[in-house]
């Protein structure tokens, strides 16, 4: 008597009938799809044995319901993006949700390098210099209104120049008599020390440090011979061809301050009331 050979689930025979064997047992096509087969998330169909499924975040489909939510496109053997449960071709992505260069009007590729700036999207490639027209890429630049520069281009064309050395200020610097100049070149006239955050004089229009102004120019105390500079916040007296600092300005015999007062000048000496009284 021949042993039977029947279907695992429904119980009848395999003889001369299609079947597919598993750790269950042999089943019929019909059991094995009801039991085996996975939904169609599309069409919510099962996709039988004989069918090509895809398979995509615990979502099956027949090869032919995996298309694009836009434009129908099959998505089997093509690149694809899935934007909430929607599944979308490269294209429909593109056109919909990425940017566009502003310099060719082109979708700029998720994936592809592009710059971004002040709400505007470029391909590398198209982000160029305004002047030199050489693509920036991931080096500095300088915006001006609608324009974009490189550091070199803004340089010469609008930055300011040094008074001395002529060549383009980009940071720092200081200001005399209304033009620029590199702090490191905008130096004493006598000595060449920085006067950069120093104090400072001019005579002739060129830039002294105190000490060589003081030294080649300044007016010099009768009392202490010391120049009289004026910095910081120092006053001084005149009288006929002689100058004293303030607090040099005193009696030549008992030293009494005389600014502010009456003195009597005698000879080469300055005398208060009292000891000019004394010499009579």
């Amino acid at each position: 008597m021949t042993e039977g050979f029947d279907c695992a689930s429904c119980k009848e025979t395999l003889y001369g009938r299609k079947y597919i064997q598993v750790d269950e047992g042999p089943f019929c096509i019909p059991c094995y799809d009801a039991r085996f087969a996975n939904t169609c998330d599309e069409c919510k169909e099962l996709i039988g044995h004989d069918c090509r499924e895809l398979y995509y975040e615990d979502r099956h489909y027949h090869e032919g319901c995996f298309r694009c939510f836009r434009c129908d496109r099959s998505l089997a053997d093509e690149p694809f993006t899935c934007q909430g449960d929607e599944l979308l071709c490269n294209d429909c992505y593109c056109r919909e949700f990425s940017s566009q260069c502003v310099a060719c009007q082109q979708v700029v590729m998720p994936g592809s390098r592009k710059l971004e700036y002040n709400g505007q999207t470029w391909h590398e490639h198209c982000f160029l210099c305004s002047s030199c027209q050489q693509p920036i890429g991931a080096h500095s630049f300088i915006p001006d209104k609608k324009d974009h520069y490189c550091v070199p281009c803004y340089e010469s064309k609008f930055a300011p120049r040094c008074t001395h050395c002529k060549k383009s200020l980009t940071k720092g610097g200081v200001t005399y008599r209304d033009e620029p100049w590199h702090k490191e070149c905008f130096v004493c006239t006598g000595c060449r020390v920085p006067l950069a955050g120093q104090h400072f004089t001019s005579q002739d229009d060129q830039p002294y440090c105190v000490k060589c102004f003081g030294s080649l120019y300044a007016k010099k105390c009768s009392a202490c011979l010391k120049p009289i500079t004026g910095f910081g916040g120092g006053k001084y007296v005149s009288f006929e061809d002689r100058h004293w600092h303030h607090d040099c300005f005193s009696c030549s015999r008992c030293a009494t301050p005389l600014v502010g007062k009456g003195f009597i000048p005698e000879n080469e000496e300055i005398l208060c009331r009292d000891c000019a009284s004394n010499n009579l």
